[in-house]
């Protein structure tokens, strides 16, 4: 098999070797199996369990073997850092005793214990204490980390999962200034550029969420620091307060997820918690264009602040789901817009997209137009945000506000027996078979299925096939529900039904 992938090993496998294989070197095969491997020909397979400790070796030494080095390895991005530190930080733990211990890995230049670096991400430098190789739960301290190479760091702690980490500013922004130059010459921002140089980690958003309360309100500054700890370490983990109510609310990727994070706020903090119900995270839309105008006049002290603001908002067609508005400006507008009341303008819009106007989801999908502006000199930018976001408000009760449902890709793997039992199940939850594919002895069911529908879906699905078959679910897309549907949720929402 080999041999049909590498021209070099054919040569070997024809010529000397051809009346016995028993003859071919191991070092040869070896070598071929690494060529094919790197040209990205073929992957090797190594069977094995690490529970029994069975072929565990092997397979170390295979990734040894066969897998490339550092450099040979040609990563784009760092041809613009030159011999300059970039690193990925790619793990959290939380240390009793020391605090975050950050898993880095390093690409190019070298890291050193008692340096300073400067995270991208978090536009801020940190010094680095120590430096330790894991092994199992043994820590070695260690002088340095060359290119390739992962350990963990001591005192880093603002970097989270996801984070790049490099020397200084002063290298990130030289990094910036070569990305922009083999760009194309063209002069963009930094921030723009710095983006492309973050190897980070891509997080989905969450489709369930819950309130979480401690047991007394003594206990919540501890809650909040165990969740502060539990997000800096899983990043698909959101937490945020809900302003009308002031609970704490749990965003996570399913029910799963959220009852594994219950169970470590107990375990590992020692904090007994209340879970809410869960809930769905939908999201808001509208159905038509509106206009809205809307004036703010008041005098704090000696100072008046005084705004008026005109703006339409239009659905956007496009078969991504967007939740970063798209404005754009009238020529009137420009003409009196600074750098500092664009950004008032826009976090005014950006805010009010978080919560709609009908059950406070946000809101997705939507360009605004800034047709009119007229600011007092005196008046603070908070203000001209202020008027915007409530402008906003309006005309996004004009156009008619959509819910939209997320929408699941669902895939079964199920026996033949229990395959008409899954399909009726299906069915009564608003699913939509896509196709049915074998695979050996299984069938594989593909389907769309709303989220709403898939609570429990795991004990439902085991007590239909005995146990037997198994799911995966991944957001697909956020779709409108149909006006009898949307009604039925309101009331829910409401508390009439």
């Amino acid at each position: 098999k080999v041999a049909d992938l590498d021209d070099e090993f054919a040569e070997l496998v024809l010529g000397e070797c051809s009346e016995n294989f028993d003859l071919i070197p191991a070092a040869k095969l070896q070598s071929a199996i690494r060529r094919v491997t790197l040209a990205q020909k073929a992957v090797p397979v190594l069977c094995g369990s690490a529970l029994k400790n069975k072929g565990v070796q092997p397979l170390l030494d295979a990734v040894t073997m066969y897998l490339p080095a550092p450099n040979e390895r040609s990563y784009q991005f760092l041809q613009w850092y030159k011999d300059d530190l970039c690193a990925l930080a790619f793990k959290v733990l939380h240390d009793k005793c020391r605090g975050p211990l950050v898993f880095v890995r390093v690409y190019s230049g070298s890291l050193k214990p008692q340096s300073a670096v400067y995270n991208i991400n978090k536009s801020c430098t940190e010094r680095m204490s120590r430096l330790l190789l894991p092994f199992a739960d043994q820590q070695i301290e260690i002088p340095s980390l060359m290119p390739g190479n992962i350990a963990l760091t001591v005192g880093l702690k603002q970097s989270a999962t996801g984070d790049t980490i490099v020397s200084s500013k002063a290298s990130a922004v030289a990094a910036a200034r070569r990305a922009g130059r083999d760009a194309g010459g063209e002069k963009r921002p930094t921030s723009d550029t710095e983006s492309l140089l973050l190897a980070g980690v891509e997080i989905p958003d969450p489709v369930f969420f819950c309130t979480i309360e401690p047991p007394s309100m003594a206990k919540q500054q501890d809650l909040d620091n165990a969740l502060s700890c539990l997000q800096r370490e899983d990043p698909s983990l959101k937490v945020k307060l809900d302003p009308d109510t002031g609970q704490t609310i749990l965003c996570g990727m399913g029910e799963l997820h959220i009852e594994i994070i219950h169970d470590r706020i107990k375990r590992e903090y020692g904090i007994e918690t209340y879970l809410g119900p869960l809930q769905i995270a939908y999201r808001e839309t509208i159905l038509n264009a509106a206009q809205a105008a809307d004036t703010l006049d008041k005098t704090i002290g000696d100072k008046r602040h005084f705004v008026t603001a005109e703006l339409e908002v239009r659905p956007r067609l496009g078969e991504r789901a967007a939740t970063k508005p798209l404005i754009e400006y009238a020529a009137s507008v420009i003409e009196v817009l600074t750098e500092e009341l664009q950004g008032a303008v826009e976090n005014g819009i950006t805010n009010s997209f978080i919560q709609g106007p009908l059950l406070g989801f946000p809101v997705q999908d939507i360009d605004v137009m800034m047709q009119s502006l007229t600011v007092h000199p005196d008046t603070s930018h908070t203000m001209v945000s202020a008027c915007v976001s409530r402008c906003m408000q309006k005309a996004l009760k004009k156009a008619g506000i959509q819910i939209l449902e997320p929408v699941m890709d669902l895939e079964i793997t199920v026996s033949e027996g229990h395959l008409s039992a899954a399909l009726a199940d299906l069915a009564q939850r608003r699913g939509s078979v896509q196709e049915i594919q074998s695979r050996q002895d299984n069938r594989v069911v593909v389907a769309a299925v709303p989220l709403a529908e898939m609570m429990g879906y795991s004990t439902v699905l085991r007590s239909l096939t005995s146990g037997s078959a198994t799911f995966t679910l991944a957001l697909a897309s956020y779709q409108a529900l149909n006006s009898q549907e949307q009604s039925a949720l309101l009331q829910s929402r409401m508390g009439l039904v």
